[in-house]
């Protein structure tokens, strides 16, 4: 495995950790990991890219080693840590960019509202979450009311390697030794809930479990179309074919064509044998599109 090093930037209200692979003279490239993820995880991608490359990966808010608040997370918070991000590491010129999940998410809508500071954007499996509708906010908003009634807890495994047979029960395509090397960065000793709900202490995810704790605002899918229509920079839209994901789209015919038509300058590709951790399951393929579309 290449190695990697790690940075620390303060921001005014916390301390980020980021993660760098590469010699930091060669073209940068930044690498954004989904919720619930770590940067470490894209280690996978980085040992099959085959040119040199400054890597960036910074690891979100709440997650990995980076500051955790002990408070609910607002998804607008990213935003900003990531102009923070950009604005330390390529102050000057555009950027390119990589986002898995909510990181690609974040990406498209940064690329919208800064068009100007993005040359190139690669979006894995990130491309908005179910619309919704205001008849839905009664009820969200007494689900929030409800939930910030007690601290939230994340489960409980029994050690690593039960943490590993988790997620390999999840993704049919995940090898048992990358299962391993992510239980050794997805998870850390902490104290959690098990089945019975019982407090315990065991291997956690590596996140902060208040981002269990869901916005009371609905997502307006409207609103990140209208920033997606400001996009100028070319899109790669990527895609797992065994995606959960693709999934949930294939139960709203339209939707996955009416959010590409926003963007002015997209390419779709798709990697078979994929689930929604497609650069867990396939980084060679993840890391050859990368390459041949920043190129």
């Amino acid at each position: 495995m290449r190695p990697s090093r790690s940075d620390y930037l303060d921001l005014p209200d916390l301390r980020l950790h980021v993660r760098r692979w590469g010699d930091p003279q060669a073209p940068t490239l930044f690498l954004l990991h989904g919720w619930m993820d770590v940067s470490a995880s894209f280690q996978f991608v980085v040992d099959e890219l085959q040119r040199d490359w400054n890597i960036v990966a910074p690891d979100w808010r709440g997650f990995g080693p980076s500051q955790w608040l002990n408070r609910p997370y607002y998804f607008a918070e990213h935003m900003g840590d990531m102009e923070a991000i950009l604005d330390h590491y390529a102050p000057d010129g555009q950027v390119r960019l990589v986002g898995h999940s909510m990181g690609g998410i974040l990406s498209c809508l940064y690329a919208g509202i800064r068009p100007e500071r993005v040359e190139r954007l690669v979006t894995l499996d990130g491309f908005g979450i179910a619309p919704t509708t205001p008849d839905m906010a009664p009820e969200r908003y007494r689900q929030w009311l409800d939930q910030t009634r007690e601290v939230p807890k994340l489960h409980a495994y029994r050690d690593r390697a039960d943490f590993a047979r988790r997620l390999m029960k999840s993704d049919r395509f995940l090898s048992a030794e990358r299962a391993d090397y992510l239980s050794r960065h997805l998870a850390k000793v902490g104290e959690g809930r098990n089945k019975a709900g019982e407090i315990r202490h065991g291997v956690i995810w590596n996140g902060d479990p208040w981002h269990k704790n869901f916005s009371p605002y609905l997502f307006r899918l409207e609103e990140s179309m209208a920033i997606w229509r400001e996009v100028r920079c070319p899109v790669l839209w990527v895609a797992g074919r065994q995606s959960w994901v693709v999934r949930d789209f294939e139960q709203r015919p339209g939707d996955w064509e009416a959010r590409q038509s926003c963007f002015a300058d997209l390419t779709e590709r798709w990697i078979e044998n994929a689930d929604h951790m497609l650069h867990h399951d396939q980084p060679e393929e993840v890391a050859r599109l990368i390459e041949a579309f920043m190129a």
